[in-house]
């Protein structure tokens, strides 16, 4: 499973790649708007020298026109550039086109599995599904994960599933355990997977160890 940063922070982002632990990044309109008065593009471009893997940029338009005008600008930006569009009606349409001129699309804000379907089937080179927002509202985000990876698993669909709105190590573990070829997570996420008290009570008692007996 590759691992994405959900996030437009330079400095998580070098982090992320020092630790070998950024395999591509995701980045949304209100990620972008956290780091200020950016240049959006200048700022994806910043990115994509950071990170080899695929970089999301998403769209703002809400027609069909706008969104290919918009995926067709940034992908000019850097070869790794992908362009995110919604989940609605006009962004499968622009998906279509986008796909068919050999730009990537990373289809966002999908809620369902019927929905992850008309993506794939749209050529969507990544699908989003949002598991912590489902959670949010009542709802099992997991099982929807389920769903679109034993459904695109009956097809030689391109589309790669790309576990989004991870909001925890579980979220991580069990996207893991059902297969999904992408997990995108906040830095903060990577970080709590280091985490364990035996790991710093253990590394404690060796060093103490290892001073009691006279090394320095």
């Amino acid at each position: 499973m590759k691992f994405f940063l959900d996030t437009a922070n330079l400095d998580e982002i070098r982090e992320g790649a020092s630790l070998g632990l950024a395999d591509g990044v995701t980045t949304n309109p209100t990620l972008i708007s956290k780091e200020g008065g950016v240049d959006f593009k200048q700022h994806i471009a910043a990115i994509c020298e950071i990170v080899q893997g695929p970089v999301s940029a998403e769209v703002t338009s809400l027609d069909t026109e706008g969104m290919v005008r918009e995926g067709r600008e940034y992908a000019k930006i850097a070869s790794n550039v992908v362009v995110k569009c919604p989940l609605t009606r006009e962004g499968l349409k622009a998906t279509g086109i986008l796909d068919g001129e050999g730009i990537k699309v990373n289809v966002t804000l999908c809620f369902s599995a019927a929905q992850a379907i008309l993506a794939a089937k749209a050529g969507a080179s990544f699908i989003s599904p949002f598991l912590g927002r489902l959670d949010d509202i009542g709802e099992n985000g997991l099982v929807l994960l389920s769903d679109i990876i034993e459904i695109y698993s009956n097809y030689g669909w391109k589309t790669e599933v790309l576990a989004a709105s991870l909001r925890n190590p579980i979220h991580v573990i069990e996207a893991a355990r059902l297969g999904a070829d992408i997990a995108t997570m906040p830095f903060k996420v990577i970080d709590q997977l280091f985490n364990h008290p035996l790991t710093d009570k253990g590394q404690a008692q060796f060093l103490a160890d290892w001073h009691k007996s006279g090394h320095q």
